[in-house]
């Protein structure tokens, strides 16, 4: 059998979705990646969103040479930037030898082959579609209500918590979601980064295809991983109009 060989579908057609949620390994991997994908997004925001609205008090010149900054790492591809990581990470890497160079540790940290690693690959990776949609957002919001604030006597952390971030919210809301769903169906940065137990569903498929030539499996698994992902945006368009956070970017 080539891979390329599509078999005919056989049997029970829904066979293959009970073979799935009777593996413990198969419900540990789909777990572990919305695990994944979750942190990703939260390490994502908490850089993202101080960066993009750095961008929005700056200067104009300065707040293009930090958009260059974050489009940067756009100019490669996602294997060389996964190498790179996987160079810095090693116990030879920078990191490790700096910190063995400084005495501050007296053997290397493992940093690769460790979900740090692929936290570390992944966020970066993903911080420029997070900053993005934040940085479209507060461009929009009008500084005349943050400076009507702070008139009425509020404070400058006050005016931030009370004006600005809730206006910012529609940028958050998309960038998350467009950070959790990209992070969902990564392949390459867990393989390289990761450790067996940092396996995601994209692996999962992968292997499902490639060696062991199992299509069903490997298409349900897909389907799975796609249904689910639709579950998050309803569940999300219940608590927020996806329409506002996404039609935000447009009218950017």
């Amino acid at each position: 059998r080539s891979v390329t060989d599509f078999p005919k579908p056989t049997g029970d057609a829904f066979a293959n979705y009970g073979r799935f949620f009777a593996s413990a390994a198969n419900i540990r991997v789909l777990s572990n990646t919305f695990w994944v994908a979750g942190l990703s997004t939260v390490v994502c925001l908490a850089l993202g969103y101080p960066y993009a609205y750095l961008m929005n008090i700056v200067r104009p010149r300065v707040a293009g040479l930090l958009l260059i900054a974050v489009l940067l790492p756009f100019w490669s591809s996602l294997l060389v930037r996964t190498y790179a990581w996987e160079v810095i990470l090693r116990d030879t890497g920078i990191i490790n030898s700096f910190l063995l160079g400084a005495r501050i540790i007296d053997e290397p940290i493992p940093l690769i082959r460790t979900t740090l690693g692929v936290m570390l690959g992944m966020s970066q990776i993903l911080l420029p579609f997070m900053v993005l949609p934040i940085y479209t957002v507060m461009r929009r919001i009008d500084p005349e209500y943050t400076r009507a604030a702070a008139n009425l006597g509020a404070s400058p952390f006050a005016a931030f918590r009370r004006v600005f971030l809730p206006l910012s919210l529609p940028g958050v809301i998309a960038g998350s979601l467009l950070v959790f769903v990209l992070a969902l169906g990564f392949y390459i940065t867990p393989a390289l980064l990761g450790s067996p137990k940092d396996t995601m569903i994209s692996q999962f498929i992968a292997s499902a295809v490639q060696q062991r030539l199992d299509w069903g499996i490997g298409s349900t698994m897909a389907v799975i991983l796609m249904g689910l992902t639709f579950v998050v945006l309803f569940v999300a368009s219940r608590f927020i109009r996806l329409r506002d956070a996404f039609g935000s970017l447009e009218e950017g």
